[in-house]
């Protein structure tokens, strides 16, 4: 954990940050399922019907969703958070950000999640975490 760290200071990919925050995650919701960009409603992928720049050409409904991390129950509609994260060096396009907080309200109302969070990693040598609201806060324990 000491050294976690290092993934925003060497700039990692957002996927290997995002897992490595499932991970401290997991050990905060200990009943619940945390995964990274988990695709399934059952046996079928997630869907959020939004327009989005480029659908996949068998996805004529809408999009398959994948977040980057949700707090959930596997195999049940009890979604608890959804997060959708961004690098600051993969943030300068204000529409993907834009979208991504489009896609939190689509996972809040379609797929019933009761939290959604936007994060933005700083990386290299401004590395922090800063967290945005999308969505009532959580309670305090």
């Amino acid at each position: 954990m000491n050294e976690d760290y290092q993934l925003l200071r060497n700039d990692s990919n957002e996927r290997s940050i995002t897992h490595k925050l499932a991970e401290h995650l997991s050990r905060q919701f200990p009943t619940w399922h945390v995964d990274c960009e988990y695709n399934r409603d059952g046996t079928d992928p997630k869907r959020v019907h939004m327009r989005v720049k480029q659908v996949a050409s068998n996805d004529d409904t809408g999009e398959t969703a994948y977040p980057d991390i949700i707090v959930h129950e596997r195999g049940t509609s009890n979604n608890l958070l959804v997060i959708e994260a961004k690098k600051d060096s993969n943030s300068s396009d204000p529409e993907a950000i834009r979208n991504d907080k489009r896609k939190l309200c689509a996972y809040k109302r379609e797929l019933g999640y009761r939290f959604g969070l936007f994060l933005k990693f700083n990386t290299g040598d401004n590395y922090n975490v800063r967290l945005k609201k999308s969505g009532p806060s959580l309670p305090a324990t």
